[in-house]
């Protein structure tokens, strides 16, 4: 009789045990979690304002390049028109305003014997030559902007992960201290066992993720 009534306590001593080991486990891994989501947190915000930055330089670039090619364009007409009408003075007065980074099209498309040649290409904006740096620069930093969102996108949903990790090792918090609660053996390891299973599954899936330090 001794032996079978000492058998609850034994079950009811090492249910304890597990649930204080499940209890603290589940502890930390929710203050871990709801650490890193904090820190994701802090990331995609940072994120999303690199990637605002990056296209209010965008557009300050694309405007300058805009504003330059109406000024080659303005240039470019001037001359052509002073050129047509046999007024080298003038015509060398707008060639002497071109900007540095037209004349390498302007003279690469005089090569090409535009007034007598049809085939020569348009104008000096359609020659390879013609390159604006604002232009590029403008591109460059949407293209920017663009990863840098997708990234701040990334770490919105890592942040996510976050959260629902802590929700879960949360659940598992539950069951760790209500199988304290129960009266019956098998009903408490049947609640521990859930938890466990709860936390174990959370946390190898938290396992996957990455991390954010600061020190």
């Amino acid at each position: 009789m001794s032996t079978v009534r000492g058998a609850p306590a034994a079950t009811g001593g090492w249910v304890d045990i597990a649930a204080a080991i499940l209890l603290s486990l589940a502890a930390v891994a929710t203050a871990w979690s709801s650490y890193q989501a904090s820190r994701w947190t802090g990331e995609q915000a940072k994120g999303f304002s690199a990637a605002n930055a990056a296209r209010v330089e965008s557009t300050k670039a694309s405007n300058l390049a805009n504003a330059q090619t109406q000024i080659d364009i303005a240039l470019f007409t001037q001359w052509v028109d002073a050129h047509l009408s046999d007024d080298d003075e003038l015509a060398a007065f707008y060639e002497q305003r071109f900007r540095d980074e037209f004349e390498p099209a302007f003279h690469a498309w005089i090569r090409t014997d535009p007034f007598t040649d049809s085939s020569a290409p348009p104008s000096p904006f359609a020659m390879p030559e013609y390159v604006v740096a604002a232009s590029d620069q403008a591109n460059e930093l949407e293209a920017t902007a663009d990863a840098t969102s997708e990234t701040a996108r990334e770490d919105v949903q890592r942040a996510t992960n976050y959260v629902l990790g802590v929700v879960l090792f949360a659940v598992a918090l539950f069951f760790a201290a209500i199988s304290t609660r129960l009266p019956r053996p098998r009903l408490r390891i049947a609640i521990l066992v859930v938890g466990t299973a709860v936390f174990v599954v959370a946390a190898g899936w938290i396992a996957t993720f990455p991390i954010s330090l600061a020190i």
